[in-house]
């Protein structure tokens, strides 16, 4: 026999075959002829010939190992209560099980009986809880906003959000052995009270958008006209024609003293129905630069850290600035994708934090850097 066989020879004969094997010794064939006929090994037609003439049959035996206590129908009853309460975990589908059955079943059969039957643990899909009147309130707004076209043009959707220092979604693996649990590699640090952050506002438009603003602190009704509204909303606003107005629900925004400020500045708003964050296209916009900052390589020592000035040139990320933990910087850095390192490349005359940076196309006769 050749040295790589073929993968037929291992795979498992089926009933026809079975009985295209006995067939053709009946019919007085020798093991090497029938053997050349199906594709298969001498010794195999001489098995299963021997347990025709022995046993009088041709079913493949039961495997070595143990038997399964649980029939297609125990299966079948596992599977709905599985169904019935979807987060139970395998822990408790088995003392479940031993109380309506009084079988006993580990953990692990439970898991194995489910996968089988196609049930596999995966990570729940989080929503907002809505009541009847939150749905219904929904309904409303989207049927009465349905026929816009041009009309979000003029949108101008406003949101905060909240970056953390250090955060992971819960899921992540280390691959250890047994006794690796305490290495440092195998360990991830995470706070016991509130991860340190930076919380910012930002707005969004049609073909434009605002500038950033860092909020320290808790934001109410007062800080949000004073540090949001009248420096950086209200004038974004008069600079876009028959601007329409975004925000939702929370409490600094929908106090009596920012109504009447609104009033005041002559803002349309968009009514906006509660409990809809995720009706806001920004919230697609903070989901990005979440996915970006979870990217970066390099470890963020401190929360004014995260509040740099960045800058994409040519493929390359420039960081303009900052705070180490200890003081701010003036220096400019560069991470390179490709070689996944960063490097200093200039400095600054001042010591900057926060500072806003722009991109400036200059046309290929000259060769001037800003």
């Amino acid at each position: 026999m050749p040295r790589r066989r073929k993968r037929a020879r291992f795979e498992q004969l089926t009933e026809f075959e079975r009985g295209r094997i006995i067939g053709l010794r009946e019919a007085g064939l020798s093991y090497r002829a029938v053997a050349s006929r199906v594709q298969r090994n001498s010794s195999t037609v001489m098995r299963v010939w021997k347990q025709w003439t022995d046993e009088c049959r041709t079913t493949r035996k039961s495997g070595s190992g143990p038997r399964n206590v649980t029939s297609a129908r125990d299966d079948r009853h596992l599977v709905r209560m599985a169904r019935t309460d979807r987060t139970a975990s395998s822990r408790q589908l088995a003392a479940l099980w031993s109380i309506a059955t009084g079988v006993s079943l580990c953990a692990s059969s439970i898991r194995r009986r489910l996968l089988q039957c196609g049930l596999r643990a995966r990570t729940p899909l989080y929503r907002i809880p809505l009541t009847h009147d939150h749905r219904r309130l929904r309904l409303q707004w989207a049927n009465q906003h349905r026929d816009w076209r041009a009309d979000w043009q003029h949108v101008v959707f406003s949101d905060e959000s909240r970056f953390n220092l250090w955060y992971h979604d819960g899921r992540i693996r280390v691959r250890r052995y047994a006794g690796e649990r305490h290495l440092p590699e195998c360990i991830i640090e995470r706070h016991s009270g509130r991860t340190p952050g930076v919380m910012v506002w930002g707005a969004i438009a049609y073909h434009r958008r605002s500038q950033l603003l860092r909020i320290v602190g808790n934001l109410n009704s007062n800080r949000y006209i004073r540090e949001v509204l009248q420096p950086e909303a209200v004038p974004f606003l008069q600079s876009l024609p028959g601007a329409v107005f975004q925000q939702d629900n929370a409490r600094p925004h929908t106090a009596r003293i920012v109504k009447s400020f609104f009033a005041a500045q002559q803002v349309q708003l968009l009514p906006w129905p509660a409990c809809s964050p995720d009706m806001s296209p920004i919230e697609h916009v903070w989901d990005v630069i979440g996915r970006r900052l979870a990217r970066d390589p390099r470890p963020v020592a401190s929360a004014d850290e995260l509040w740099v000035g960045l800058a994409v040139v040519n493929g390359l990320l420039y960081a303009v600035g900052g705070f180490d933990g200890t003081s701010y910087l003036k220096t400019i850095e560069v991470y390179d994708p490709e070689q996944n390192q960063w490097r200093l490349c200039g400095s600054m005359n001042y010591r900057r934090l926060g500072g806003g940076v722009g991109v400036v196309r200059l046309p290929h006769h000259e060769a001037h850097y800003w």
